[in-house]
C-alpha cells in the first residue's frame, strides 16, 4: 500500500469515527446543558466553592465567574511551579523560574498549553498532576461553559439570562470530559501508552552508552489534553514521543480524541436552539475548511520536489517512519484547526507552503472544528458577521436565527475578530524590530520571521505549538507569549458574553420571505467564504513575508 493511499483510508476511517459519535455525543451535552438536576457529587462541589448552581446570571455575573475561576487558577498554578522543590514527587527537580511559571500558568489555565521547558527535565509529578491535569480539565470546561452561553443568548428571548457558569463549568468535567477521558485513557494504556509514577532511572542506548527517563501519569493526562484541546505533553517530543504515542492507532485515536467534541457540539447547537438543520450547516462549514485543509497539507507533504523525497515517498523530515506523511499531515491541520496545539511531528520541518497551511489554520481562529466550546462560539460568531455581510448586500437587516443584529450585536462580533490579529500583528513586529528578541531565532530570513509569527498566532489563538528553532525561553518571549495567550482567551470572552446577553434580551422576529435561510448550503458557502476572506485580507501580508515567500523559493 502506497503511502498516499494510506493517508488517505486513515482520513476516511477518522471521519466515520467521527460521524458515528456525532449523534449521540451531540445528543449528550444537549442534555447536559439543559438538565435541572444536579448529581450528588456536583451539589458537593457547589458546597465546597460557595456556589448557587440554580442562580440564572446575566452576561457580567457570567464573565465575573469566568474571570475569577480563571484568576484563582493561575495564581494556584504560579505558586504549585515556584513551591516545586519542597512538594513530594518533584523527582529533584527545582523550582520554575517566576517568568516561566508565569508563562506556563497562563498558558494552561487558558487552554493554550504552550510550554517553554522540557515536560520531562522540568516538572515533577505532582505539578504534572494537580496542576497542569487539573487546568486541562477546567480550562476546556470554562471554554464549553462560554459556548453555552451563547447558544442560550440565541435560543432564550425577552430575557438577559444566561445560565449559572458554576452549573455549565462543573458539569462540563463530571459529566463530559472525566467520563470521555477516563475511556480514553484506559485505551491509551491498552495500546502502550506509559501511566505510573515511577522516579528517574537510567535506559540503555542501541549505540551505547544511557539516557535518564522518567515516567508519570501520561496516559491519562494525554487523554484529557486531546479531550480538551489542550496539548501540553508530558514530554517535549509531545505526541511524537513513544510514551505519549506508540503506534499508528494511538495517533489515530489521539486525532479522533482532539476533533469529536468540538464537531459534536454543532449538533448540540442545534438541539439547544431548536433546528438540527441549523447544526448541520455550522458542521457543513468547519467540515469543509478542514477537509480542505488536509488535502492540501497532504499535497504539499507528498507532492514535493526533489530525490530525497521520491526515496521518501514525501517530506519525511520532522516526521516519525512509524506514523508516516498523512498521518502526520492529518495531525497538524487537525491540531492547528483546533486550539489542541499537540504535534506528532516537527511543524518547522514541513514544507514552506506546509508550515503555512498549519499557521494559517491559527489564524483562521481555530473555528474548523476549534477547541473545545471555543471552536463553536468563534464559528458562530463568524455566521452573526456572515448573515451581516449578507444583509448589506440586499439592504435588509440581517437576522440570525430570528434574532436582529444591529448596532450592539456587529460591534462585539467585530471587537471579538479584532483582537487576536491585532496581539498577533503588532507583538511580532515589535519582536522583530527589537534586537534581543531577534536572538532567540535559530534560523534567519523567511523561516526566522515564521517562526516569530507562528509563536504569537499560537499563543494568541490559544493554540500552544510551535516552530521549532525559536528559544522560547526568554524572559522577553516567557512575558509577551503569557500575556498574548490571557488577552487572546478572556478579551474575546467579554465579547462574545456581551453578544450573548445582547441576543438573550431581544424578542424573536417571525422569519419571512425576505429572510436569509441560515440552514441552506448558500449559507454554508457564504460563511466558509467570510472566514477565508477576512482572514486572507487581514493574515496575506505578513504571510507573504513567512512561509509563502520560503514555499515559492523551494
Amino acid at each position: 500500500m502506497g503511502p498516499v493511499l494510506a493517508g488517505v483510508l486513515q482520513l476516511l476511517a477518522l471521519m466515520a469515527a467521527l460521524a458515528l459519535a456525532y449523534v449521540p455525543l451531540g445528543n449528550h451535552m444537549a442534555e447536559v446543558y439543559s438538565s435541572d438536576r444536579h448529581w450528588r457529587v456536583e451539589k458537593w462541589i457547589y458546597r465546597g466553592i460557595g456556589a448557587d448552581p440554580d442562580t440564572e446570571m446575566r452576561w457580567p455575573a457570567y464573565l465575573r465567574g469566568v474571570l475569577a475561576f480563571s484568576v484563582v487558577g493561575v495564581l494556584f498554578l504560579y505558586l504549585l511551579q515556584r513551591l516545586q522543590g519542597v512538594l513530594p514527587g518533584s523527582l529533584g527537580f527545582t523550582s520554575i523560574d517566576p517568568d516561566q511559571a508565569f508563562n506556563t500558568a497562563a498558558s494552561f489555565v487558558t487552554n493554550t498549553n504552550w510550554q517553554s521547558y522540557y515536560g520531562e527535565q522540568a516538572m515533577g509529578h505532582v505539578v504534572q498532576t494537580a496542576g497542569l491535569a487539573v487546568q486541562n480539565f477546567v480550562s476546556a470546561a470554562v471554554g464549553i461553559a462560554v459556548a453555552v452561553a451563547l447558544v442560550r443568548g440565541f435560543a432564550r428571548s425577552r430575557t438577559g439570562e444566561l445560565g449559572n457558569f458554576w452549573s455549565d463549568m462543573v458539569r462540563s468535567v463530571t459529566r463530559v470530559l472525566l467520563p470521555m477521558s477516563v475511556v480514553a485513557a484506559i485505551v491509551l494504556v491498552a495500546c502502550g501508552v506509559v501511566q505510573n509514577f515511577s522516579g528517574i532511572h537510567e535506559v540503555g542506548q542501541f549505540m551505547g552508552g544511557d539516557q535518564q527517563w522518567n515516567g508519570g501519569a501520561v496516559a491519562s493526562q494525554e487523554a484529557i489534553k486531546e479531550i480538551g484541546t489542550n496539548g501540553g505533553g508530558y514530554f517535549s517530543a509531545n505526541s511524537a514521543h513513544p510514551f505519549e504515542n506508540p503506534t499508528p492507532f494511538t495517533n489515530l485515536f489521539e486525532i479522533f480524541l482532539l476533533l469529536v467534541i468540538p464537531f459534536s457540539l454543532t449538533r448540540t447547537f442545534g438541539l439547544m436552539v431548536g433546528s438540527v438543520k441549523q447544526g448541520y450547516a455550522i458542521l457543513a462549514a468547519m467540515s469543509t475548511i478542514w477537509v480542505g485543509f488536509v488535502a492540501l497539507m497532504m499535497w504539499t507533504e507528498f507532492a514535493h520536489h526533489g530525490p530525497a523525497f521520491d526515496i521518501a515517498g514525501g517530506a519525511m523530515e520532522g516526521k516519525e517512519t512509524r506514523i508516516g506523511v498523512g498521518a502526520s499531515s492529518i495531525f497538524a491541520v487537525s491540531t492547528t484547526l483546533t486550539s489542541t496545539g499537540a504535534v506528532d511531528s516537527s511543524h518547522s520541518s514541513f514544507t514552506g507552503l506546509g508550515g503555512g497551511i498549519a499557521l494559517l489554520g491559527m489564524q483562521l481562529g481555530e473555528i474548523a472544528p476549534g477547541g473545545t466550546g471555543s471552536g463553536l462560539y468563534g464559528m458562530l460568531v463568524m455566521a452573526v458577521i456572515a448573515v451581516f455581510i449578507a444583509g448589506l448586500m440586499v439592504g435588509r437587516t440581517p437576522e440570525y436565527l430570528g434574532k436582529k443584529i444591529g448596532t450592539r450585536e456587529i460591534k462585539s462580533a467585530a471587537c471579538y475578530l479584532l483582537v487576536t490579529p491585532a496581539l498577533v500583528l503588532v507583538l511580532t513586529a515589535a519582536a522583530m524590530a527589537l534586537p534581543t528578541p531577534a536572538h532567540s531565532m535559530t534560523n534567519s530570513g523567511a523561516h526566522g520571521f515564521s517562526e516569530i509569527l507562528y509563536a504569537y498566532s499560537s499563543a494568541a489563538n490559544n493554540n500552544g505549538s510551535a516552530f521549532a528553532g525559536l528559544n522560547a525561553d526568554t524572559q522577553w518571549f516567557n512575558t509577551t507569549l503569557g500575556l498574548a495567550m490571557v488577552l487572546g482567551r478572556f478579551l474575546p470572552m467579554v465579547f462574545v458574553l456581551a453578544l450573548a446577553g445582547s441576543l438573550a434580551e431581544q424578542q424573536p422576529t417571525p422569519a419571512t420571505a425576505g429572510t436569509l435561510r441560515t440552514e441552506k448550503p448558500l449559507f454554508t458557502g457564504l460563511l466558509v467564504g467570510a472566514i477565508l476572506i477576512i482572514t486572507g485580507l487581514t493574515y496575506f501580508p505578513a504571510l507573504a513575508l513567512g512561509p509563502l515567500a520560503e514555499g515559492l523559493a523551494s
